[in-house]
């Protein structure tokens, strides 16, 4: 399984289609995968299991939102302020 990830990992380009988000605005599918990477990530390192398919995610959300919201998220989730729930 970790190599089939790795491989589609280093042939990764952009987002794919994702059919839960099927329209134009992908805003929702940005916020949603910020929140599937931490959730994973957070999930992987309490059980102490490599995080690395938690990539996945983050390539995703790293090309479909702007860095400008990427930060204020960041920022949100250090002083504790952040609205979603991860």
């Amino acid at each position: 399984m970790a190599e089939d990830i790795q491989s589609k990992l280093e042939r990764y380009r952009t987002a794919p289609f994702d059919s839960r988000f099927p329209n134009t605005n992908q805003t929702k599918n940005c916020w949603q995968n910020y929140l599937d990477y931490h959730r994973c990530q957070k999930s992987l390192e309490s059980k102490g299991v490599d995080v690395a398919p938690c990539d996945w995610y983050k390539r995703v959300y790293k090309s479909l939102c702007p860095i400008s919201w990427v930060e204020k998220w960041d920022g949100a989730r250090d002083d504790g302020t952040f609205p979603g729930k991860i």
